[in-house]
């Protein structure tokens, strides 16, 4: 099964060197354990594009959809047997880059 590990920040600023080497750690663990499918960084929310094209009209808004501290900073995408291992494998992800994570299942 395949979850979604989304990095929760609150800070507006980059990560460290020293936390990208351990976040590098963690990325090629998952690797070597066949959990990786993907994961990514993200811009900061300005910069941000909403599309809303529900009328057929599309209307395009700078920033972010939702005014918050906290910002969906970067994500992975693992493969895991069950949510066990998807949320000790969350743990230890938001040990290597000092973020909350939050896990979802793919449906």
């Amino acid at each position: 099964m395949q979850y979604l590990l989304s990095v929760i920040n609150d800070k507006l600023e980059l990560a460290p060197s020293e936390e990208m080497a351990t976040i590098d750690e963690f990325n090629d663990q998952l690797q070597a354990d066949g959990h990786w499918v993907f994961a990514g960084g993200l811009g900061f929310p300005d910069t941000a594009t909403v599309i809303d094209n529900r009328s057929g009209d599309a209307v395009m808004t700078d920033g972010p959809f939702v005014e918050s501290k906290e910002y969906l900073a970067g994500f992975w995408i693992i493969e895991a047997p069950d949510l066990d291992v998807a949320l000790k494998l969350a743990a230890e992800g938001s040990k290597a880059c000092n973020r909350k994570i939050e896990v979802r299942p793919f449906l």
